[in-house]
């Protein structure tokens, strides 16, 4: 009868990990649940083992490690979720005090009003000049700023709204285009162009900004807030 109870035992403690890697049918069960049944398989192949072949250390040992393991795991896991949903409400909230905020993301927009422009660059390395042209809705070169040394990262700058010979130009639209080089190199450089928050919108995919011409960008995708 001993042998028998023995070899139960041993069955019952295979089949437990066999669903703990996957390979049983059955419901997936919690670490807390796996390790009460392996305690209780255990107390009991130990209570029903043959004296004269006792259960292998080493197979012990190594089924607690397993045992361990999985419970490591989805400890991790839980906790790994708590920080996601607590970043994911710090980051939403951050969003929400943009609105009324100006920044900058990728686009070559420029929105000439009274007190003039604002535009960005974002520079993928050092460069020894930054050359900017501006252009009118027809395409038609209207100024160019050359700016000095700047070093990687997001630098903006301002338009005073007039021409390259000192007139003034009309409010609206217009776009621009930025080069910079270093050295005989270029120097890889993104325009970016600014906009005024007008609302956040949130979802499970995280937050996302409207701005004041209607475009919508991710919240990841501010470069640089204005103010």
């Amino acid at each position: 009868m001993a042998t028998s109870s023995v070899t139960n035992a041993n069955s019952s403690n295979a089949a437990l990990f066999s669903s703990i890697n996957g390979t049983s049918t059955t419901k997936t069960t919690t670490a807390d649940e796996m390790q009460t049944r392996f305690l209780n398989l255990l107390i009991t192949q130990l209570k029903n083992q043959d004296p004269l072949n006792p259960t292998d250390a080493n197979q012990m040992t190594t089924q607690l490690s397993q045992i361990s393991t999985v419970s490591g795991i989805e400890k991790l896991n839980a906790t790994m979720d708590k920080l996601l949903s607590s970043y994911a409400g710090t980051q939403n909230m951050q969003a929400a005090a943009m609105i009324g905020k100006t920044v900058l993301t990728a686009g070559s927009n420029l929105e000439l009003a009274a007190d003039g422009a604002i535009g960005g660059v974002n520079l993928a390395g050092a460069a020894d000049k930054v050359t900017i042209t501006i252009k009118d809705a027809a395409g038609k070169v209207v100024q160019t700023q050359k700016l000095t040394e700047q070093p990687a990262g997001t630098l903006n700058f301002v338009w005073d709204g007039k021409s390259d010979t000192g007139a003034a130009l009309a409010q609206g639209k217009y776009t621009f285009s930025v080069e910079a080089v270093r050295g005989d190199s270029k120097v890889e450089a993104t325009a970016l162009q600014a906009g005024i928050v007008s609302a956040v919108t949130l979802s499970s995919d995280g937050a996302s900004l409207q701005l004041a011409d209607n475009k919508t960008v991710a919240y990841s995708d501010i470069l640089q807030i204005m103010n």
